[in-house]
């Protein structure tokens, strides 16, 4: 089974704690996606689970065994990077066989494995070129085929979209979702960005600050968010959050009506009302939070993004494209109850 463990690891560079105790378990087969942003440690636990950084403390166990003291190349993982990591004088075919180099198949057997990820990645009619006659995703394919000649337990993915333009980037995320569904393989993928994340994953794992603040699927981590810190780094827009008290039984926002509750909180405790814009619309619903007036308007085709400055601030709802609101106007804003999420102010944990 490819599966892979991570048991309390940290890391330090010097006398720099970096990561603070990281664990998780990956299923065999399992895509799982590291997000945060820059200096999280995501990249760091990567080259961790890699060997290319020594452990500070901890255990990383991939197949069932402890491989802290295992070079990379006894690890049986591959890694694709950031910079695709070819080599320029080489033809695609001998770049994607490099990876074959100390295997002790024949050379038969190193050729029908070589023709058969190229096969699977579509490059058989490239596989005479040199890399200045590819474009930058088929560069990026070329490495990952290299990777995937070796057939590891474990691929590990850092950033290697980064270098793309935004047409290529959505073009290889979908192909290599669609190779993780027919190779099967377990997958580690880095990213600084929230769309990959969500668009790729089986599971995500949130960073910040060398800690894990959540894991999740993308349905969970969107739509039940674990802390402020999830909730507006997931989504784009961000989460709205509007500061609230507790008061018998509801939140209260301002000088305005009351969020009826379901659970116990302590009256008079702090809170921040947390709804994304999906989820709130400039019709006065039955759960009206805030009103105020339309300052700008982001036409986006079926639906309008509508920034409104209110007296706790600007928040941004989602209008529907053919008829928003105009700008000056004065709305009030509604949400679903089950869309409105509550967080204590001090610790940014959800509370309901």
């Amino acid at each position: 089974m490819a599966s892979l463990a991570l048991r309390n690891l940290v890391k330090s560079f010097d006398r720099t704690e970096v990561l603070h105790g990281i664990s998780l378990d990956v299923k065999d087969g399992e895509f799982v996606v590291l997000v945060g942003p820059s200096g999280c440690g995501k990249s760091t636990t990567l080259r961790l689970i890699a060997g290319l950084e020594e452990l500070t403390a901890g255990e990383i166990e991939i197949e069932g065994r402890v491989v802290n003291n295992l070079e990379p190349k006894d690890r049986n993982i591959a890694m694709v990077f950031q910079n695709y990591a070819i080599y320029p004088h080489m033809s695609v075919r001998k770049n994607i066989g490099f990876g074959l180099r100390t295997s002790k198949l024949s050379r038969a057997e190193k050729e029908a494995r070589l023709l058969e990820v190229s096969g699977i990645l579509d490059m058989n009619d490239l596989l005479d070129r040199k890399p200045s006659q590819l474009s930058g995703g088929q560069r990026q394919r070329v490495a990952i085929g290299r990777a995937m000649v070796r057939d590891p337990a474990v691929f590990l993915f850092d950033e290697p979209l980064s270098n793309l333009d935004a047409q290529l980037r959505t073009q290889m995320r979908l192909e290599i979702k669609k190779l993780h569904q027919r190779v099967g393989n377990t997958i580690i993928f880095v990213t600084h960005d929230q769309i990959e994340a969500m668009t790729m994953a089986d599971r995500i794992v949130i960073m910040k600050d060398g800690r894990i603040q959540q894991v999740g699927t993308p349905s969970e981590v969107y739509h039940e968010p674990a802390n402020i810190f999830v909730a507006q780094f997931i989504g784009a827009p961000s989460m709205n959050l509007l500061s609230g008290t507790a008061d018998g039984g509801a939140v209260r926002i301002g000088a305005g009506g009351g969020i009826e509750l379901g659970v116990a909180i302590e009256d008079g405790r702090p809170v921040k009302v947390g709804v994304r814009p999906d989820d709130l619309r400039p019709d006065g619903g039955a759960e009206t939070l805030v009103e105020g007036e339309v300052t700008v308007r982001e036409p986006l085709g079926p639906e309008t993004l509508v920034h409104v400055g209110t007296e706790h601030g600007e928040v941004i709802a989602k209008a529907d494209g053919r008829t928003p609101p105009e700008v000056g106007e004065r709305v009030k804003l509604s949400a679903r109850r089950e869309a409105i999420h509550i967080f204590d102010a001090k610790t940014g944990n959800v509370l309901c």
